[in-house]
């Protein structure tokens, strides 16, 4: 998609076209809905940006962390395993986790195979087939968010079954944050996410494997803890899900 502005033809994202419009609309009267709506999609460009920068990011420390020495983490997963809302891409949870990992004096290294919007079928389709071969020594996988509203639930649920099945015996999976009434529609979906978790708490159980409670520890209020977009979290925000993660690694991680 295209936008001419000054007679230069520039390239943009759907979302970053979304700004503009609402960018003009706010201009054409100040009225305080239109401010607020003005900030929430400025808040979603900024994020949007984010997510070309931190992707970039990941990518040059993938290439580090393959030529580089010490147990191996690999990271599966959507937008939040790239950290996008964070001030920088080591402030969501991997960074923080991977702080937390290091500082036991092992050279931990992370392959962060995530991608932005990715569904739990780009984790079967595109992100597992890449852990073939490897020998981690710790695999995480946080998935399903982006599948809420964008899968059938049918669907979603058997790709949901197949991950889990999927994933190596070193896995933790990580379960899905509950909106609750942070939006009408957040709490609509509430009573579908706890299914959800329902599932893969039993699926992870089923094969020993540990399961980090995003729910319970990224619980409402949510003041403080949100990105620009109100959908994202912030610094403070992937600290939760950082301390879900860290409280679900198995002991045997404390050994490298």
């Amino acid at each position: 998609m295209f936008l001419l502005r000054r007679g230069v033809r520039e390239r943009t994202t759907p979302i970053g076209a979304l700004h503009h419009a609402i960018m003009r609309w706010g201009e054409a009267e100040r009225t305080s809905s239109r401010l607020a709506v003005q900030r929430w999609v400025d808040g979603v460009a900024y994020v949007d940006v984010q997510a070309r920068t931190f992707a970039d990011f990941w990518t040059r420390q993938n290439v580090n962390a393959q030529a580089a020495d010490g147990p191996l983490w690999v990271v599966l997963g959507d937008s939040t395993a790239q950290g996008l809302g964070a001030s920088s891409p080591l402030h969501g949870y991997v960074g923080q986790v991977l702080n937390a990992l290091r500082r036991t004096g092992s050279p931990w290294r992370v392959l962060n195979l995530s991608r932005s919007g990715a569904q739990t079928k780009h984790v079967l389709e595109d992100q597992l087939p890449l852990v073939d071969g490897l020998t981690p020594a710790l695999v995480t996988c946080g998935i399903g968010s982006n599948d809420i509203l964008a899968t059938p639930p049918t669907r979603f649920r058997d790709h949901l079954r197949q991950v889990i099945e999927r994933l190596p015996s070193s896995s933790v999976v990580m379960d899905l944050t509950v909106p609750d009434r942070l939006w009408r529609i957040g709490g609509l979906c509430s009573p579908y996410i706890t299914g959800i978790n329902q599932l893969i708490s039993t699926t992870a159980t089923s094969r020993g494997l540990p399961v980090a409670e995003v729910s319970r520890h990224a619980r409402p209020p949510w003041r403080g803890m949100l990105a620009p977009d109100s959908f994202h979290p912030n610094n403070l925000g992937y600290r939760r899900h950082a301390d879900a993660l860290l409280a679900a690694l198995p002991a045997t991680i404390a050994k490298y």
